[in-house]
């Protein structure tokens, strides 16, 4: 079953957390973690690792906490996934791992695989954070 990993739903969670705030307002991991029940050491090394790399902004100090950079729009939802569980795979046998899989060489569905792999990584990169983020109308409602 292809899901997706508990800590980009920690990530996509705190931003759009975040989203809901005024742009120059700190939002803290306790506050994300109390708020939404949500573990505290994975959700505060999502926040770090966004951080590392520019989707969001950190200050240090009693009162800091995060807020999302102006530009996490140049960022898709693979590129979220990628930088906080790596490379996107749907099966063992992708990758650099050719004996990871008792089927390996005699495996019938290895490239079909791995185009359904293509294929869902060319949908998650299409969606920007910025999109991905934004309230979804349901029946005329925002969520």
């Amino acid at each position: 079953m292809f899901k997706i990993h508990k800590k980009v739903e920690y990530a996509v969670i705190a931003l759009k957390h975040m989203n809901k705030k005024k742009k120059d307002q700190l939002t803290s991991a306790k506050e994300i973690c109390d708020m939404y029940h949500l573990p505290f050491d994975p959700t505060s090394r999502v926040l770090q690792i966004m951080t590392q790399h520019g989707i969001l902004k950190a200050a240090q100090g009693a009162h800091g906490g995060y807020r999302i950079q102006e530009n996490i729009s140049k960022y898709s939802l693979a590129d979220l996934t990628e930088m906080i569980v790596g490379p996107l795979r749907l099966t063992k046998c992708q990758g650099n791992h050719s004996g990871a899989c008792d089927l390996h060489g005699a495996c019938i569905v290895a490239d079909s695989m791995a185009h359904l792999s293509e294929k869902i990584y060319d949908v998650l990169n299409s969606i920007t954070l910025c999109d991905f983020i934004q309230p979804v109308l349901l029946n005329g409602k925002q969520s």
